[in-house]
């Protein structure tokens, strides 16, 4: 039986893996839509999302949108596949798979 993914399980990176995988893959969010799908502050999401770049399950690409600054996050294929996990082992826990 798969463990948690101690990672994804703390709430809001939860909330942004749960978010980012909804989309199609290669797509991504702007930093300002997953503020305000997540309900973080803006270094509080930061912090979380580094996180999740630096275990390799999100990519962030920074641009400039006329003069404006915009981050977007994407999930990775090695993010996909980790929430993927994550989730059906969650799954088997509700079905009372795991004790």
């Amino acid at each position: 039986m798969a463990e948690l993914d101690d990672i994804i399980h703390q709430p809001l990176r939860l909330k942004i893996m749960a978010a980012l995988n909804a989309l199609p893959v290669a797509s991504g969010l702007e930093f300002a839509r997953l503020k305000k799908l997540t309900g973080a502050t803006d270094g509080n999401l930061g912090a979380h999302i580094e996180t999740l770049a630096k275990a390799g399950y999100v990519a962030v690409e920074k641009a400039f949108v006329g003069k404006k600054p915009q981050t977007t996050v994407t999930a990775t294929a090695t993010g996909r596949g980790a929430f993927a996990r994550h989730v059906a082992t969650l799954q088997e826990i509700i079905a009372g798979k795991q004790v």
